[in-house]
């Protein structure tokens, strides 16, 4: 899923002519701490409610005040990835996309970041989730394909975690069958260790959970 494809038009970006004041207007009325800033078409940068709260010339317009302005951005052909990176290394509310030109292209935000990552785990989709538990080099994605497609069944998404300071990691797989009985007989003839197993509500809501400590963790 590429940066392109997630722009919203929902947030336009500010002119260098505008006003601080203004900038903290938009900020609240699109409940975003940051903003991006053109001159034209062409990027200038990002502006953030901090400094904009501290500023001490509410009508002085952008151009001409003493703000710092960072420049962090995104190329429309990177990886969603690539934005989550961006946005929790700088505690970003939204990302700025541009073309190699830095022409401005549009702006991403932490809400859609997050409706785009429910629907690359398949959150939304019926199906059933297994969470297994084994060592780094017993990992092996063919084998496990081939015990859930062995019961007819599909993989919907698949998430290796691992665990801190541990060889260990965990593999969730949800599949397009509620009923995994048969796969989870089938891991366990194959002497895989299942750490949880899920139907459809469960893991939506637990999707749910781990969004929100997505959303704590950026401290947005």
């Amino acid at each position: 899923m590429l940066a392109g494809s997630l722009i919203t038009d929902q947030i336009p970006p500010l002119k260098v002519s505008d006003t601080v004041e203004m900038a903290l207007d938009w900020m609240e009325q699109f409940k975003v701490a940051h903003l991006p800033v053109v001159n034209k078409t062409q990027y200038v940068g990002l502006v953030s409610e901090t400094d904009l709260l501290d500023y001490d010339h509410p009508d002085e317009a952008i151009s001409s005040s003493r703000l710092h302005i960072m420049k962090p951005a995104i190329f429309e052909d990177q990886h969603i990835y690539d934005i989550i990176r961006l946005m929790s290394s700088m505690n970003l509310s939204l990302v700025p996309v541009i073309d190699q030109k830095e022409v401005y292209k549009g702006a991403i935000t932490l809400q859609g970041i997050v409706s785009n990552l429910s629907n690359m785990a398949s959150v939304q989709s019926p199906g059933g989730v297994i969470v297994l538990e084994m060592n780094q080099h017993d990992y092996s994605v063919t084998q496990i394909g081939s015990i859930i497609e062995g019961n007819e069944a599909k993989i919907l998404s698949l998430h290796v975690s691992s665990q801190p300071d541990s060889t260990r990691i965990e593999v969730t797989i949800k599949v397009n069958r509620e009923n995994i009985s048969g796969i989870i007989q089938t891991f366990n003839r194959y002497n895989y260790t299942i750490k949880a197993t899920y139907n459809h509500g469960d893991y939506s809501k637990g999707m749910d959970d781990r969004l929100n400590e997505f959303l704590h963790f950026l401290n947005i």
